[in-house]
């Protein structure tokens, strides 16, 4: 057994996995910043992202049932209203929701979710999975990828601004998320640091981290194939009209 990374090593080694792994790296997240996408493309994007944004909660609500510590709990629901709303905030879901009419989607027509790729299904579902049958250790390292979540929120806000200027309305989703996963990781960092006290305790971090890193860019690999190249999408899915409407 290798022995125990120092805080400052483990924290390196996380990084690193981001860096390496993490979506901004995704082919169309590239197109999307170089202004290539259509509003068609768009929209199978917001469609089917929705999907993601509406289990969060779900995810968050697991991790907190699963924790016998008050203040873990106390810091850890703060998550959930940050999705769900609350009496002073409509939430990071209803943001989404007006993301997507942004683009043209009808609202009932996202929140349906009667149009998501299977794909896209079926790598949420192991989000789901990894966070409920996992240690504790790797459900909370997964929220990892917000450590990497800052840069590219601002990044695509100015790049949404310069190409796709019609998406002003739908940004307040990314506003908030600026200074909202910046606060989330920290917190979810400095726990992983101080509970993983074993090196197999640390490596079921960094394997959950690496995990959630493949759950989001196969979410983005199932949009590509469908939407991009070939573009393929399959019975039931998200169909792009010829002028790009919904």
């Amino acid at each position: 057994m290798s022995p125990l990374l120092s805080a400052e090593e483990f924290t390196r080694e996380l990084h690193h996995i981001g860096e390496e792994r993490y979506h901004h790296r995704h082919p169309f997240h590239k197109l999307m910043h170089e202004g290539k996408l259509s509003r068609g493309q768009l929209q199978a994007w917001a469609l089917n992202r929705y999907y993601y944004q509406s289990r969060i909660p779900i995810k968050d609500a697991f991790i907190v049932a699963r924790s016998t510590d008050a203040d873990f709990r106390r810091a850890w629901r703060k998550r959930i209203a940050d999705h769900d709303g609350d009496g002073n905030d409509v939430g990071g879901i209803e943001r989404w929701l007006a993301l997507a009419e942004a683009t043209g989607l009808a609202r009932g027509r996202v929140r349906s979710e009667g149009e998501v790729l299977p794909a896209v299904r079926f790598a949420v579902e192991a989000y789901l999975d990894l966070v409920q049958r996992g240690t504790m250790i790797a459900a909370v390292a997964s929220s990892l990828t917000e450590l990497f979540a800052g840069k590219l929120i601002a990044l695509r806000m100015d790049k949404m601004r310069e190409h796709y200027p019609w998406m002003e309305p739908g940004l307040s989703y990314f506003q908030k998320r600026v200074t909202q996963a910046p606060e989330d990781a920290r917190f979810a960092l400095q726990w992983v640091i101080e509970h993983a006290q074993s090196r197999d305790q640390q490596e079921q971090a960094c394997d959950a981290l690496r995990a959630k890193c493949t759950i989001l860019w196969a979410q983005l690999d199932a949009i590509y194939f469908a939407y991009v190249e070939p573009g393929w999408p399959p019975p039931g899915a998200f169909q792009m009209r010829a002028e790009g409407q919904a």
